[in-house]
């Protein structure tokens, strides 16, 4: 039988592990939070030898970052074309994500205490964030939306940035209106109604 790497059927059981192991971990930072979640209470709840987690991650920190890396923007909503309309849908899904149970838990992995691997994490999460948005300004440049978008420079310091703030610091009142408030205060036009 063959066993070149590059016959190797995709998935497989290693393909199983991780996505038991990555429910295992979402599931636990959501009933108890990331600081109270170990490796090997993940293991035990996915029914895998810690062993594996510690040789494929190593920490939590590691784990928590590989899946929010996996999760990535899959389920965020697309595009219409319309500037005010997507700028409001990305940053209202982008407020949902963090403030799920363990949304925060995860983009503060993806900021691991290790300074290389931080630096890592912030570039990867302001890429994701960035390359998300730039497609809105894209779309609405298309689609020759009357309103001239912002630059992405803009966005980020407007938008991305007060959402982080206020979700890691716990700030009341970080809701869809507020999102509609950042969003009209960049594009210059009141707020629609929801």
């Amino acid at each position: 039988m063959n066993t070149d790497a590059s016959t190797k059927r995709p998935g497989g059981r290693s393909a199983r592990v991780r996505a038991a192991v990555h429910s295992a971990a979402v599931a636990l930072v959501s009933e108890r939070g990331a600081d109270q979640v170990t490796l090997p209470a993940v293991a035990e709840r996915a029914g895998v030898n810690s062993s594996s987690l510690y040789r494929r991650w190593g920490t939590v920190a590691a784990l928590l970052a590989d899946i929010a890396k996996q999760r990535g923007d899959a389920d965020a909503p697309p595009l219409v074309g319309d500037l005010r309309t997507d700028l409001e849908n990305q940053a209202v899904w982008t407020l949902a994500e963090l403030s799920r149970p363990g949304g925060i838990a995860f983009f503060r992995a993806e900021v691991a205490p290790d300074v290389d691997e931080r630096r890592d994490g912030l570039r990867e999460c302001l890429r994701r964030v960035s390359e998300r948005f730039r497609s809105v300004l894209d779309t609405a440049r298309e689609h020759g939306d009357a309103t001239p978008p912002p630059p992405l420079e803009q966005v980020l310091d407007r938008i991305i940035a007060p959402l982080y703030f206020r979700v890691v610091f716990s700030i009341p009142g970080t809701d869809e209106a507020y999102v509609r408030e950042l969003v009209s205060g960049l594009i210059g036009e009141p707020p629609l109604e929801p």
